[in-house]
């Protein structure tokens, strides 16, 4: 697999303050990157560096194994961006506003622009005008916009923040066909994992300006996946049991006796009954689930 984006020790200091500490990041082709942290953390800044529109104060990046700063230039005419929401006019037509940018950009292809309308599904808008655009159309074709250059990798910063549901499932959509049909590989940022869980197959989670983790969607899923939670008079002896008796099964021993047991959640009278015959004190069962959030939430500290 070959590496899009590439970030090692990237730092970015504004006077005083230090907005990125020695992040680390690693996209790969074909890969859809969730890239997810409170607001203010960093996620915007790391985004325009990598697309020229900030500069890094040291460390060092690739786009598509390119690192010095001509060979980045030509690498970013492969990248589409929705950083700054763009300016279309009020009173022109989507085809009108992606016309303007068509020309203003030099992309000679004519065609592109009802291309990526349909690619969209803005091209049924015909005369209505921008302003009368519900929000999740105008972010539609603010990713229009960054389609009509033809990219490699598009890099999307909080697309979906402040749409409606349907809205999020409607981008949602456009951008799992864009990746499966075109091969597009995405980065995007969100302040909220579950606005990306359901299309990110990869995931970066920033904290205080620094890559607190990187795990894919698989990762991620097994970690919060069920397990059976119980509390024993003797922990030691149920591990050894289950070792010997239960095959298939994990488990972790934590504290005061408590051990989180996967692999048996759909009848967990199997731990029960191993624990009861066994002559060990059973003080607590319960089937548990970490939820995305959750996990999310206790990596990067809590609520905003």
């Amino acid at each position: 697999m070959k590496t899009a984006i590439c970030v090692r020790q990237l730092n970015k200091q504004y006077g005083h303050k230090q907005i990125l500490k020695d992040v680390n990041m690693t996209l790969e082709e074909g890969q859809i990157y969730g890239l997810i942290g409170k607001n203010g953390v960093g996620k915007t800044t790391l985004m325009r560096i990598l697309t020229g529109l900030a500069f890094k104060t040291d460390g060092e990046f690739s786009i598509f194994g390119e690192k010095k700063d001509s060979e980045l230039e030509e690498q970013r005419h492969r990248i589409g961006t929705m950083i700054e929401t763009p300016a279309f006019f009020p009173y022109m037509t989507a085809k009108q506003n992606l016309e303007y940018y068509r020309i203003q950009r030099g992309i000679v292809d004519k065609e592109m622009v009802d291309e990526v309308l349909e690619t969209v599904d803005l091209q049924d808008t015909n005369k209505k005008q921008f302003k009368n655009f519900s929000l999740g159309m105008k972010q539609r074709l603010g990713l229009a916009l960054a389609l009509l250059n033809s990219p490699d990798l598009l890099i999307l910063d909080e697309p979906i923040n402040g749409l409606d549901p349907q809205g999020i499932a409607e981008f949602r959509a456009v951008l799992k066909r864009l990746n499966v049909e075109k091969q597009i590989t995405m980065l995007i940022s969100s302040h909220i994992l579950l606005e990306l869980s359901s299309i990110a197959t990869y995931y970066g989670f920033m904290k205080d300006g620094q890559m607190a983790e990187e795990i894919s969607a698989v990762e991620l899923e097994e970690k919060c996946k069920a397990y059976v939670q119980i509390q024993v008079q003797d922990p030691a002896k149920i591990a050894r049991l289950m070792e010997r008796e239960l095959t298939g099964v994990q488990y972790e021993v934590l504290e005061q006796g408590i051990l989180k047991i996967y692999g048996c959640n759909d009848d967990p009278s199997i731990i029960s009954d191993l624990v009861v015959q066994n002559g060990v004190k059973l003080y607590s069962l319960e089937v548990k689930k970490t939820q995305l959030e959750d996990y999310f939430l206790n990596l990067i500290g809590g609520r905003q």
